[in-house]
């Protein structure tokens, strides 16, 4: 079954909501059946960090709020995140345009390392303080997950995986996704936000459930008349 999963890595509530469904599907028995599609969203697109801002800056600015205010709201949102077992470092993050980001994470998709891929990038971002809407910074994260530097350098320096990056908008549009994280399963429930885990496995049960029971079932019509010559569990017989 597959879930797609809309989020922009510098949205902390989609760490945290990255963990918390990790934590819920690490418990099913049926996680290796679950296919997971990680989908671009940008919070900001229009933004570019000319001026050096901070994260209490930009949120200062943007929200129309004092500086300490800022900083009490994202010691409540560090509060959360140390509960799913992150660290998140607001005093160092750097606020980015996420664009070349997003296509980093399409071309990882194509080599099979998405989720590493976001996780590298929320890393970076909330623990270590790189600035992800640098290019030097994303290739050198592309390189620590195994990508070719050259590969990445090219995709970086022209618009490959761009219109990939704005489909999947447009299709979160289209499904009157507002804001991230959002959690599609089977394109037929959507969970959004950084829900309890509880809330995870119980979403991932009932949509797992009913996408297995629609799967058609093969039933062979054998087109021999005995079972000679064949093993099963009590063993072989001629």
């Amino acid at each position: 079954m597959k879930v797609e999963i809309w989020s922009d890595v510098m949205c902390p509530f989609c760490y945290i909501g990255k963990r918390h469904f990790e934590q819920a599907l690490e418990k099913l028995p049926f996680k290796k059946e679950i296919e997971i599609d990680w989908k671009s969203f940008q919070l900001n697109p229009e933004y570019q960090n000319t001026n050096n801002e901070t994260v209490y800056d930009y949120l200062s600015r943007s929200k129309g709020m004092p500086i300490e205010q800022a900083k009490q709201m994202t010691r409540q949102v560090a509060d959360m995140a140390a509960n799913a077992g992150l660290t998140l470092d607001f005093d160092t993050s750097i606020p980015a345009n996420t664009f070349n980001a997003h296509r980093l994470i399409h071309l990882a998709a194509k080599h099979d390392l998405q989720d590493l891929a976001e996780e590298k990038l929320f890393e970076a971002h909330f623990l270590k303080g790189r600035n992800i809407g640098e290019n030097d910074v994303l290739i050198d994260l592309a390189v620590e997950m195994g990508l070719d530097k050259d590969e990445v350098t090219a995709v970086l320096n022209g618009n490959e995986f761009a219109e990939a990056v704005r489909y999947d908008i447009y299709e979160s549009q289209n499904l009157g996704i507002r804001g991230v994280p959002y959690f599609v399963m089977d394109r037929k429930y959507g969970i959004s936000g950084a829900q309890p885990v509880q809330a995870f496995t119980d979403a991932l049960t009932q949509s797992f459930n009913e996408w297995k029971a629609a799967q058609p079932k093969t039933i062979l019509t054998s087109l021999n008349n005995n079972n000679d010559a064949v093993c099963d569990e009590n063993g072989c017989e001629i």
